[in-house]
């Protein structure tokens, strides 16, 4: 028999507001072309009213119309340009170390965290960024090439309402976009790798609101996060706490003991702890039975309620 495997936990996030400050596209694309960030997006949404279309589409297909309007200004639309128009987006303060910390924390627990981006942005620039090779899976709008690797056509455009999708494939570990048959086939509830109530669900607005709301409503939890110093982001956060979409609200600092750290830190505490009562669980049914095996099942139980005591005593993450 092989050895059991640990418990997994994913934590979702958005990317723009999320991770880094304002749109990807605003840092490098849009100052090459001469666009005003302001004026690009009333473009896609006006267009999109006026065809009844997709916001997100719109966007799309406006970048690619943008820069062949605009040759002289020698902004390319290749798989390998977009990638490098967001290797410089400022990340908040904390992300480049978080992922190694809150990884680090989790093993002490005996849990292992995947992360996920879930995002409207272009999938091609976040793998631009230095934490791309971070996430196991990069869930973000996408473009089309053609044999010289210039983008045709938006292949894969992810909205506020899709982004739940995605939620359901991290929980049946079906992680890829094309595939409708496996997502959508029958997975009874205890064979997910990745239960609702391991996962968490980190975004900033409105955009977030179906991911952040089933996440919460199944049992994970969900965090609204804020630019450290914006009123008006800071507000925003709020009211969805108000509103019941989320769990908690935190200015999007990832540093060591800030509050989005101390926060997720008391998330992982207390699913290490349910695990370990599920286990118990498991174990009490058995250790009913006699000889041996019985009493195996009760040392076994005695082991795991120990360790869900010492979880208990230090569920605040500054006293661990």
């Amino acid at each position: 028999m092989g050895k059991p495997t640990k418990p997994r936990l994913a934590i979702c996030y958005d990317f723009d507001g999320t991770l880094a400050a304002g749109n990807m596209q605003e840092y490098d694309y849009f100052p090459q072309l001469g666009i005003r960030p302001k004026d690009f997006w009333q473009d896609a949404r006006e267009r999109a009213k006026k065809y009844g279309g997709d916001e997100i589409l719109s966007y799309m297909c406006l970048m690619l119309e943008k820069a062949n309007m605009n040759p002289e200004s020698g902004v390319k639309i290749t798989e390998k340009a977009f990638a490098e128009y967001a290797k410089d987006v400022p990340l908040f303060k904390g992300v480049e170390d978080w992922f190694k910390r809150i990884n680090a924390y989790a093993k002490e627990s005996d849990l292992v965290i995947e992360h996920y981006i879930i995002s409207s942005g272009i999938r091609e620039m976040i793998m631009g960024t230095s934490i791309a090779r971070q996430f196991k899976k990069i869930y973000a709008s996408a473009f089309q090439y053609e044999q010289h690797g210039v983008a045709k056509w938006p292949i894969l455009a992810i909205n506020y309402t899709t982004k739940t999708q995605f939620l359901f494939r991290i929980n049946k570990g079906q992680l890829d976009e094309w595939d409708n048959t496996a997502i959508n086939a029958f997975l009874a509830k205890e064979a997910r790798p990745v239960p609702f109530e391991r996962m968490i669900y980190i975004g900033d607005g409105s955009t977030d609101v179906p991911c952040m709301r089933l996440v919460k409503d199944q049992g994970g939890h969900s965090i609204a996060v804020y630019k450290p110093k914006s009123k008006q982001a800071k507000q925003t956060a709020q009211r969805l706490h108000e509103e019941g979409r989320v769990n908690f609200v935190a200015p999007a600092d990832y540093s060591e003991n800030k509050e989005l750290d101390k926060v997720v830190k008391l998330i992982v505490n207390k699913i290490a702890a349910d695990t370990r009562i599920q286990k118990v669980a498991r174990f009490s049914k058995k250790a009913i039975g006699k000889g041996k095996q019985g009493e195996t099942n009760k040392a076994a139980i005695t082991t795991e309620l120990s360790e869900i005591e010492d979880v208990s005593i230090s569920l605040l993450p500054e006293e661990r």
